[in-house]
């Protein structure tokens, strides 16, 4: 498995496999690589047969008061897991590969970027969606996948390549979780024993709209005070957002469907965790 640096051997690379017969599947992560990168490794692994893992820790998407500096990088570990998940190259560049000096051009998804996670991250999904464009276009990718836990992430990006006609496919793949529900994070390592077991709160707020929706009820009012009723129970977890929307819009809806979005976040301690269910 080969590290590659620049976007001139990230192209050469995808069109030399493309004139073998391969497709070229692409899984964008900021490394801290751990069991859900995997998932979406193999996913690229099974769909594609050329696949490359981006490692960049973006930061365009961090805010001015957020964990930039202290984002876990496990460089070598995570070259490591994606070797033994099929991998076929790293595409490790550093920050002014990317972002030259001077540069001027970002990507703003108009309306997207300021809901859910871009109303409490002001200026999150613009690195997003800057970063996942460069990316897109650097490798040429036929398909590129991302993992369901950063959803309203999935509809900022599926907007952004349909307003660009970008010919990669968006590919979405299941969140995967620990045995006890919560769902895989890169930011797990910050919690302490009692905030991990805090933490749980999340995931049993999704359980418990799920089990409701499969009851009949579809009004987003009760099934939102029902979340809300859950978070209550773990008093130093304070609450971002609870939120019922439009998968494709991020826009609130007055009654559950199929293929909606309901999305929530919370600070657990310092650290900020996300969860969500598709419904259907």
């Amino acid at each position: 498995m080969k590290i590659l640096t620049t976007v001139s051997e990230l192209r050469t690379w995808a069109r030399a496999r493309r004139a073998e017969g391969h497709a070229i599947g692409l899984v964008p992560t900021m490394g801290a690589l751990h069991a859900g990168h995997a998932s979406l490794i193999r996913a690229a692994k099974a769909s594609c047969g050329a696949v490359a893992v981006s490692i960049f820790v973006n930061p365009t998407q961090f805010g001015p008061n957020e964990d930039f500096a202290r984002y876990p990088r496990t460089f070598d570990a995570d070259c490591a897991l994606a070797k033994a998940e099929g991998a076929s190259v790293i595409f490790a560049p550093d920050v002014e590969e990317l972002y030259p000096a001077g540069a001027a051009t970002f990507i703003d998804v108009d309306g997207l970027s300021n809901r859910l996670d871009g109303h409490s991250r002001p200026g999150h999904f613009r690195g997003v969606a800057t970063v996942v464009a460069k990316l897109l276009i650097a490798s040429e990718a036929d398909r590129a996948f991302f993992g369901q836990k950063d959803a309203a992430q999935v509809a900022v990006v599926r907007r952004l390549a349909l307003d660009l006609r970008l010919p990669s496919e968006i590919v979405v793949c299941p969140i995967i979780r620990e045995i006890d529900g919560l769902a895989l994070s890169s930011r797990n390592i910050y919690l302490s024993a009692a905030e991990r077991a805090q933490a749980l709160v999340l995931s049993r707020a999704v359980r418990e709209i799920e089990t409701l929706i499969a009851g009949g009820e579809r009004n987003a009012a009760p099934l939102l005070q029902a979340a809300r009723e859950i978070f209550a129970t773990e008093a130093a977890v304070r609450v971002d957002y609870i939120e019922l929307v439009d998968w494709a819009t991020l826009l609130p809806v007055e009654r559950a469907a199929p293929g909606n979005l309901f999305a929530v976040a919370a600070y657990v301690g310092t650290t900020r965790l996300i969860d969500n269910a598709i419904l259907g």
